[in-house]
């Protein structure tokens, strides 16, 4: 169990680092506990890509803590209706958030934002579902690309985080929390995702194909290490809300984006 930062955040962090952390972690060391298992794997300078499966709206909340005690300050990739919100989009802004636009030509200048992100050595998390799981038993998804093609463009490594049990806190899709008793938030870290016989010649630009295969074993590591946490095996084979719907869309008909 972990209530005190493993390693000490040293880039300057601005004053939405400064006032969210100072209300949010009592908040959190209040609501759960947590059980996080080799969180020395994350980078502790350098960009990376930090890839997580997606069970509850807290998950951005859970997963800061995690990445922020181990000296890291997170950066989302969050949905553009909440930079709408005076309040919270300018604390979002001036915490190095990224707005993305889905379905629109905007949604590529976020993708860019990240690898900018990356580049200039930050700590990006991903989810790469996309979206909180809808596999029945909460398993994970079939992956997007994003991570994958950050990852490729940029030859930064990819860190695969399994967590279980924030969804005890605040269950999918609700707005109701569970305050008591308190929930513990397991997460395990994993090692670097490999990805360097997918990595394009300098110069040139991911293939599709090495998106694809790098996407695949990206969410192949981070669903061992959920499976771990969860003491039973996973599924053989990823559920894929776009075939069981059979749309390609989602539930309020937006087309998906990759």
């Amino acid at each position: 169990m972990s209530v005190r930062p493993v390693r000490k955040v040293t880039q300057r962090r601005g004053w939405a680092w400064v006032v969210g952390p100072a209300i949010i972690k009592p908040l959190l060391l209040s609501l759960t506990k947590q059980d996080w298992t080799d969180g020395e794997k994350l980078p502790a300078s350098g960009g990376c890509v930090v890839a997580m499966n997606h069970l509850t709206h807290a998950d951005p909340l859970t997963a800061a803590h995690l990445v922020y005690d181990h000296g890291r300050l997170p950066r989302y990739l969050a949905k553009s209706g909440l930079f709408r919100n005076g309040v919270l989009g300018g604390f979002l802004r001036a915490a190095g958030q990224i707005p993305v636009e889905r379905a629109t030509v905007n949604a590529v200048g976020a993708y860019a934002a990240a690898v900018e992100a990356v580049r200039a050595g930050e700590c990006v998390v991903v989810y790469p579902e996309g979206t909180i799981t809808r596999d029945p038993a909460q398993w994970p998804m079939v992956g997007k690309t994003g991570a994958a093609r950050i990852a490729l463009e940029t030859g930064c490594p990819v860190i695969p985080v399994g967590q279980w049990g924030a969804q005890e806190l605040l269950p999918a899709y609700s707005k109701r929390p569970h305050l008591f008793p308190r929930t513990t938030v397991h997460m395990k870290v994993g090692d670097p995702v490999d990805l360097q016989d997918l990595a394009p010649a300098p110069g040139e630009r991911p293939t599709a194909e090495a998106v694809v295969a790098g996407t695949e074993r990206i969410m192949d590591a981070v669903t061992a290490l959920v499976a771990e946490l969860r003491g039973e095996p996973a599924p053989a084979e990823r559920f894929d809300p776009r075939a069981a719907r059979g749309t390609g869309r989602d539930d309020d008909g937006r087309q998906e984006s990759a």
